[in-house]
């Protein structure tokens, strides 16, 4: 599948609202499914956002695995982080927090050589990290390879970089958000893009 068309039939769900940026990619993969675009808003597919194309939105894993390297991915609980730049989705890699060699499936890890503090195994923005360790979101983009500022995100700069938390403004250092279950985090640099308040994690995350 291709980096514009991720989602796919049993994929996660949002909460509340419809989300807006995947659902340009959601168009292609419904095709594939059986449905049809139609099923979608039109309100919706004229807000939605394309993935970036190219490396700098579609970035690799270059950061260190964070704490203990386990070969078990063990108890954990999720995260959902959104980045956006020049009005486009900036894709979070999957792999970040693992250690080689990996196993994918459907451009999602399956097997690695082991499985550090936080990681990520497809490439949706579903951040995992382990029970009973504190992390914020600087060790996510530590762990990523991609510098995180008030003026950058990634490989990309500007005056100031956008946050919210489940929809809500965040005026603090971008690094300092703290990495809570199910928190819903928005990371913006560029045009204005409607954030979203929750994500539907699937059963057990």
């Amino acid at each position: 599948m291709s980096q514009r068309s991720r989602t796919s039939c049993s994929g996660p769900r949002w909460a509340g609202r419809p989300a807006l940026a995947p659902i340009a990619l959601a168009c292609a993969a419904l095709a594939a499914c059986g449905g049809s675009s139609q099923a979608i808003p039109r309100a919706l597919l004229r807000e939605a956002r394309p993935v970036g194309v190219g490396p700098r939105f579609q970035p690799g894993v270059s950061g260190a695995v964070l704490g203990d390297c386990e070969p078990a991915l063990g108890r954990r609980y999720a995260v959902h982080v959104e980045v956006f730049a020049q009005n486009e989705v900036v894709i979070v890699p999957a792999g970040i927090g693992t250690r080689s060699p990996r196993t994918l499936q459907d451009g999602q890890v399956v097997r690695a050589r082991c499985f550090g503090a936080l990681v990520t195994l497809a490439p949706t923005g579903v951040v995992l990290v382990r029970e009973g360790v504190r992390l914020r979101l600087g060790d996510l983009f530590r762990a990523w390879g991609e510098p995180l500022s008030r003026e950058r995100v990634a490989s990309f700069r500007g005056k100031r970089l956008r946050v919210f938390i489940d929809g809500r403004s965040w005026h603090g250092l971008p690094s300092a958000v703290a990495l809570r279950r199910h928190a819903e985090i928005v990371l913006e640099l560029g045009p204005y893009v409607p954030p979203h308040r929750a994500f539907a994690f699937p059963p057990g995350e």
